[in-house]
């Protein structure tokens, strides 16, 4: 979709009365499919549980029905209450692959702000204008 540049405050005052109407409506939109999805998702954890109960009382692994087959596998998530000692064990281990391939926002631009002439290699920076609408 083009636009065409703007001149006249009239115009810039129906734009913005405009992106405020559109903001507000998706914002409702949100809301209400937020509110009907969190329901169908309490749902479907009450009928999981319901499957993994089975699977349990049943000593299987897997049911196949003829709607589809359900199975249950184990699923592990990893994590640490101790930032700094977790460091320590990672560097002192050399596990770099323990973390994940991402930056912090903040601290890389405050790291930059604070050392303007020091850019770490490999770094890639992206800036683009945005345009932030606020209601009165």
């Amino acid at each position: 979709m083009a636009t065409e540049p703007v001149g006249d405050s009239t115009d810039v005052e129906r734009m913005t009365r405009v992106y405020l109407k559109i903001k507000a409506k998706r914002s409702e939109i949100s809301r209400v499919f937020k509110e009907e999805d969190d329901t169908l998702k309490g749902q479907q954890d009450a009928v999981k549980q319901a499957l993994l109960s089975y699977c349990k009382l049943h000593g299987v692994e897997s049911v196949r029905t003829g709607e589809g087959l359900f199975y249950r596998s184990t699923k592990t998530k990893y994590w640490t209450h101790d930032w700094e000692a977790m460091h320590r064990f990672i560097m002192e281990r050399n596990l770099p692959e323990f973390f994940t391939k991402s930056l912090n926002q903040a601290n890389v631009k405050q790291f930059l702000e604070e050392n303007p002439d020091t850019l770490p290699e490999g770094l890639s920076i992206d800036s683009e204008y945005i345009i932030s609408v606020r209601k009165n």
